[in-house]
């Protein structure tokens, strides 16, 4: 249970423990987005799992980024895709990727008193656009959009590195190269963040995971 400390808020408490334990990160591009995380799940000091897929699909045009607690996250996860599909079922279409974002944002801020331990990016491609789109949003359903976000305790080292590689009109068979080795500097430097790299690609042709044999010619990952 959380004690509230004379000097600390609880929304400091959380911003503060939120942050423990991975790195994700996600690129926009002109044909498509990449998203890219870490493979370790940690509990405090102990290293609970070294295989974990922190890269969840929603639908076939969007995918997630998920960084806190582990149950939290996938039960928001569980979310999504259950509207995702009942929007595709009801309407004949994909949701857009705006509405999906906003629904996250929408349920985060509703359990703003009980809040999921998270930080999400969501991204992906419309149909009728190529390029992609990504959204930040944090455990009280605040929403940022940048060209590349990073979230978890080794988002500081992702960035360093995304903010020199990162050019405008990157294709995305250039990207996950970046994104990947934006998560390998964070292993490098994060204790929290470690073990593997997963990453996926969105685009024109749907969601796709990137192989292990595209993962070794970036020269970061066995």
């Amino acid at each position: 249970m959380y004690r509230q400390h004379e000097n600390n808020s609880y929304e400091e408490y959380l911003a503060e423990h939120i942050k423990k334990g991975t790195t994700t990160c996600g690129l926009i591009c002109k044909d498509g987005v990449v998203l890219a995380a870490d493979t370790r799940a940690s509990a405090g000091f102990f290293i609970a799992d070294r295989h974990v897929m922190k890269i969840q699909k929603v639908d076939n045009h969007i995918g997630m980024t998920m960084a806190g607690g582990v149950a939290d996250a996938q039960n928001l996860v569980d979310i999504m895709r259950y509207n995702a599909n009942i929007y595709r079922l009801t309407n004949k279409e994909p949701i857009r990727i705006n509405s999906a974002a906003r629904l996250c944002s929408n349920v985060l801020f509703n359990q703003r008193y009980f809040p999921y331990f998270v930080q999400i990016i969501i991204a992906g491609v419309d149909k009728t656009k190529e390029e992609g789109q990504i959204y930040n949003i944090d455990l009280f359903g605040s929403i940022t959009t940048e060209k590349f976000i990073s979230t978890g305790s080794g988002s500081p080292v992702a960035y360093g590195y995304l903010e020199t590689e990162f050019k405008p009109n990157l294709s995305v068979n250039g990207a996950y190269k970046i994104a990947i080795q934006a998560i390998a500097a964070a292993i490098k430097r994060n204790s929290g963040t470690g073990d593997g790299i997963n990453a996926v690609i969105i685009d024109k042709d749907g969601y796709r995971e990137v192989s292990q044999e595209m993962k070794k010619t970036v020269g970061t990952v066995s």
